[in-house]
């Protein structure tokens, strides 16, 4: 039996997950968090195999979130579960600790099949993040502008191009708004824009803003 911890923000979307995955005989949900915090408590307190993770939660999320789960418990596997069909959230994500990256779209079909390959030691990427990997891994190699963004900036850039202010920002992520600003500053710079809506507007074009 494959023990899974399902965390996302949406309740409905984990009941739904909750019943795919029980139907499936070989998965036994055994916790659910909604944000962070949760989930760092469900790693702390309960013994299971996979974490099935939305990349996108309140609190901490995303990649500082993978590493910190990998930090302390570097034996338990993470599959990420995201609405970003792009394939930079992916990279991230496998790079951060994940051993699998789905988007919602495709859960329905691939998610059991998913679950039980990185359960059992393998990776679940499509051929697309493979390639990235590899290209990343190769000198000089050539990528979209925001592919040379730090982690923190990418984090950055996915919230102002979602809304947020930069004090939004800085408390969700617990720094100081001079720290945000610094960070938007850099990643305007190398990504060639002068303002929101030309961040917005390059999210738009390379499919990395939220629906």
């Amino acid at each position: 039996m494959i023990r899974v911890v399902i965390a996302d923000d949406h309740q409905i979307l984990r009941e739904g997950l909750k019943q795919l995955l029980q139907a499936a005989g070989d998965l036994d949900v055994v916790g659910e968090a909604a944000d962070g915090f949760a989930v760092l408590d469900r790693v702390r307190t309960l013994d299971f195999d996979l974490l099935l993770l939305d990349m996108s939660m309140p609190g901490k999320s995303g990649v500082d979130l993978i590493k910190q789960v990998k930090a302390e418990k570097p034996k338990l596997r993470v599959l990420v579960l995201s609405m970003h069909e792009e394939h930079q959230y992916a990279v991230r994500a496998i790079r951060a600790g994940a051993s699998g990256y789905l988007t919602k779209e495709s859960a329905a079909s691939q998610l059991v099949s998913a679950i039980r390959k990185v359960a059992a030691g393998g990776a679940y990427i499509t051929a697309e993040v493979a390639e990235r990997l590899a290209q990343d891994a190769m000198p000089r190699s050539e990528g979209p502008a925001h592919a040379a963004l730090s982690d923190r900036e990418f984090e950055v850039f996915r919230m102002l191009v979602n809304g947020e202010s930069v004090t939004d920002i800085a408390s969700r992520l617990h720094l100081s708004a001079k720290t945000i600003s610094t960070h938007k500053a850099r990643l305007m710079e190398k990504l060639g824009v002068d303002n929101n809506a030309d961040l917005v507007h390059y999210a738009v074009r390379h499919r990395l803003i939220d629906e």
